[in-house]
């Protein structure tokens, strides 16, 4: 078998792809630094009782408070009936906010029509409509992922709806001249020219949808991180209250960069 032969590149390009390499490295160990700072900050200030760890809890009794909650497998089934709540919710407002797009760019009469109802959905507090969703679907699953889907839904239509009005007008033009319909005009341009900003929608709509579940789980639930951070509101275990934050900005941080990750594999 033939070997392949390895590329050949200057010295200038080796030194070049050497910078960006390095230049990562200092990235990322200027984030760990960062993150070790504040944390070591935050644990000698409550030692020293600077600030009243009490209150302000610290990072080595939040780190006891989910040790103790992993021993006895709360912490495992209270995270996962809220994933699985918030990728429920994540997945229907991104699937329903892409065809609500689609309906709005393939008729401008109904996009005109509807444009002032979804900026009034988008501006309304969504915890406003807590009482009357515990009302229309009881205190379950339903009503805490339909919660999630009303908070992220909105953004997902209208970011989905800029990527499609932001395409190349010329394209346009020319896909119109050879006698494209609508149809093929979504399939062979809009689609492939919004991908940026689908993948800048979901980035968006993660962070709604961790919002949307836990701000249900905290009106109305049995299980969930926002049910534990409601429960120790109310016996005052800010130990509990700062350690499912900490819990739900780690999972928060790691779904967010598989959908980097995704936006690495589709760019190429």
């Amino acid at each position: 078998m033939k070997k392949k032969n390895k590329p050949v590149y200057s010295r200038e390009h080796l030194a070049y792809l050497r910078k960006i390499r390095n230049n990562k490295i200092i990235v990322h160990a200027s984030r760990a630094a960062i993150l070790l700072i504040i944390l070591g900050a935050w644990e000698l200030c409550a030692f020293l009782q600077v600030i009243d760890p009490y209150i302000t809890s610290s990072p080595s009794r939040m780190a006891v408070t989910v040790f103790n909650l992993a021993a006895d497998g709360s912490l495992f089934y209270n995270v996962g009936v809220t994933i699985m709540e918030t990728l429920v919710g994540f997945v229907i407002s991104v699937a329903l906010g892409y065809g609500i797009a689609i309906i709005l760019w393939a008729n401008e009469t109904v996009s005109k029509v509807l444009e002032p109802y979804i900026v009034v959905l988008n501006a309304l507090p969504k915890i406003a409509l807590g009482p009357m969703i515990i009302i229309w679907f009881g205190t379950g699953y339903p009503a805490i992922i339909f919660m999630t889907v009303i908070v992220a839904v909105i953004v997902c239509i209208m970011n989905t709806l800029a990527g499609f009005m932001a395409a190349d007008k010329t394209k346009l033009l020319l896909m119109k001249s050879m006698g494209a319909n609508k149809a093929t005009t979504l399939v062979k341009l809009l689609i492939p020219s919004s991908l940026p900003a689908l993948i800048n929608t979901l980035k968006v709509a993660v962070g709604l949808a961790w919002i949307g579940s836990v701000m249900g789980e905290y009106i109305s639930s049995r299980a969930g991180i926002g049910n534990l951070i409601n429960y120790g509101k109310q016996v005052l275990n800010f130990d509990l209250v700062m350690a499912m934050i900490l819990v739900l900005c780690v999972i928060t941080g790691g779904m967010y960069g598989i959908i980097a990750l995704i936006e690495k594999k589709v760019t190429k």
